[in-house]
């Protein structure tokens, strides 16, 4: 008996959460909202026009096996800030990459912030990620990705961390903007080279889509930068990308609330505040 081959299968955690709204007498409401397992969606009172919509992983955080998706569906002319109540953590694991999906509808005219908080890469994380974003004819969002290997302040250099976060959005089933981005344990072996991290221990990247979002490039550019973080910022043809390298994850937050809250001209969700 003591020779079984047999292993005792971990429990797994899969949730799944997903919202729709839409504009009915004017207004922006809640049409569909649906939740299982570890995702959780929930709707914090606001005192603007623009709902929000705050995903949660009850289940504390990810590892091998676990699956996680957020679904976020706006009707013609609806608009929504959704993000996550805290950070995600990912977490060791000696088996299969935890798999996140992230899809969002944005119909004609609607707008969409697509704006979670920062992933934190534990050593031996092993993590899929895949974010779709399809917009209708007249449609924007702004997306933000940040992460951070391991905590700085508990002396963490993740080693042999692995991560493919693959980004993806469309305009009416054409691709607009994509890229993927891979962590493993070569590029965090050769983290200092310029070519790769530049001894950053965290990075992020905000897109913005929408009619003359170019023009926002040259605004971003003059902001000034938090210490022990940089960024760039480029424009083109309806896009604005910024991209943001840091010492660790606070100057990063930092320089992330500053360009958001500058593209939104308005203040970052409550959970980023707390």
């Amino acid at each position: 008996m003591l020779d079984a081959s047999d292993q005792t299968q971990m429990q797994r955690s899969h949730g799944r959460a997903m919202v729709r709204f839409g504009l009915r007498d004017g207004r922006m409401k809640l049409i569909d909202l649906a939740q299982s397992g570890s995702g959780k969606a929930m709707l914090p009172r606001v005192f603007g026009s623009v709902p929000e919509a705050v995903f949660m992983n009850t289940s504390g955080g990810l590892t091998g096996g676990d699956s996680l998706e957020y679904r976020i569906q706006l009707d013609a002319g609806a608009c929504l800030t959704a993000t996550t109540q805290t950070a995600e953590r990912a977490y060791a694991t000696t088996g299969d990459a935890a798999q996140v999906r992230v899809l969002a509808d944005v119909g004609a005219g609607a707008h969409l912030d697509w704006l979670p908080q920062e992933t934190i890469l534990f050593e031996a994380a092993h993590v899929t990620r895949k974010t779709d974003i399809d917009l209708a004819e007249g449609a924007s969002a702004l997306l933000v990705e940040s992460l951070v290997l391991g905590r700085h302040a508990m002396g963490e250099v993740p080693k042999t961390a692995r991560l493919t976060d693959h980004r993806m959005i469309r305009r009416n089933g054409r691709p607009f903007w994509a890229e993927t981005l891979r962590i493993d344990g070569e590029v965090l072996a050769n983290a200092a080279s310029p070519a790769l991290l530049g001894g950053a221990r965290a990075m992020a990247v905000i897109a913005f889509v929408a009619q003359n979002a170019e023009d926002a490039a040259s605004a971003l550019r003059a902001l000034p930068t938090h210490d022990g973080a940089e960024m760039a910022a480029s424009g083109w043809n309806g896009r604005c990308l910024i991209r943001i390298t840091a010492s660790d994850g606070w100057p990063l937050r930092a320089q992330i609330i500053r360009i958001i809250t500058t593209l939104r001209a308005a203040p970052m969700p409550r959970v980023w505040l707390c």
